[in-house]
């Protein structure tokens, strides 16, 4: 066979596990970016955690450790492969006795291994959502936080309504990019079992032994991923600008004219 036959035979027997596969690594990237983004924005909070001057000494101590915890657990994870965190994670929690295709057993690609997976991606896009967050934040004009204050919001209020809406905002092409960092990577999950694209494709072509046909399906898959979630991530952009949407599809038709 040919190339080209290879990919259509792959395409004709395994529609179906490329299908799972590509469902599962967006769920993947999804789950991990969003709930990354939320624990993230916890975990910056707590980097930014300094004692102060009035504080009780059980607050002090209180703050100095959590700050101490968030800085300890960003500089790790970002500084250590998902892909061993991963592994370190399957054996860490079957160590405990966590069997996870006893967790939500299934098929295919929606069973435990995939909670797994969501679990060590979210856990590892937390740190680096976390330095997305935090530098937003330094980003935002002290003086928005002094006028808020002296309408008479308390300090809660303010980073909730004020600050960290703008810092999000600043944001939002990092965690974009993130997002998109999330799709190609969530392929290392594989060495644990995660039934992703990246694994589908590994499988099929053990059956078939079509390895070229198979990878090159797959890279035509994710680039397809990744170009869409950039088109996504524009149109976030213009819409948060307060431009039309459609005014720039628009001109986008008549560029292509």
């Amino acid at each position: 066979m040919n190339l080209g036959e290879d990919i259509a035979t792959l395409l004709t027997t395994y529609w179906k596990e490329f299908l799972l596969g590509t469902a599962g690594t967006l769920l993947l990237s999804v789950v991990g970016t969003g709930v990354g983004l939320l624990l993230g924005i916890f975990l910056a909070m707590g980097k930014r955690l300094r004692p102060k001057t009035g504080d009780p000494w059980y607050a002090k101590a209180g703050k100095g450790v959590l700050h101490g915890f968030c800085a300890v657990y960003s500089a790790v994870v970002r500084g250590t492969p998902m892909m061993v965190q991963a592994i370190l994670f399957k054996y860490g929690t079957m160590a405990l006795g966590v069997n996870w295709n006893d967790i939500l057993p299934g098929i295919d690609v929606f069973n435990g291994w995939m909670v797994a997976g969501l679990i060590v991606i979210t856990l590892n896009t937390t740190a680096y959502m976390g330095e997305v967050v935090l530098s937003g934040l330094q980003g935002v004009d002290p003086g928005q936080e002094e006028g808020a204050r002296s309408l008479g919001l308390t300090s809660a209020q303010t980073f909730r309504l004020v600050v960290l809406p703008q810092a999000l905002r600043n944001a939002i092409p990092t965690i974009g990019n993130e997002w998109i960092v999330n799709i190609k990577d969530s392929s290392v999950l594989n060495v644990i079992g995660v039934a992703e694209l990246y694994f589908e494709a590994y499988m099929a072509a053990n059956t078939s032994y079509a390895f070229m046909a198979s990878y090159l399906i797959i890279a035509v898959i994710y680039l397809l991923l990744t170009l869409g979630s950039n088109l996504v991530l524009k149109l976030i952009g213009i819409k948060l600008e307060g431009r039309s949407i459609f005014r720039f599809t628009h001109g986008a038709r008549r560029a292509q004219a």
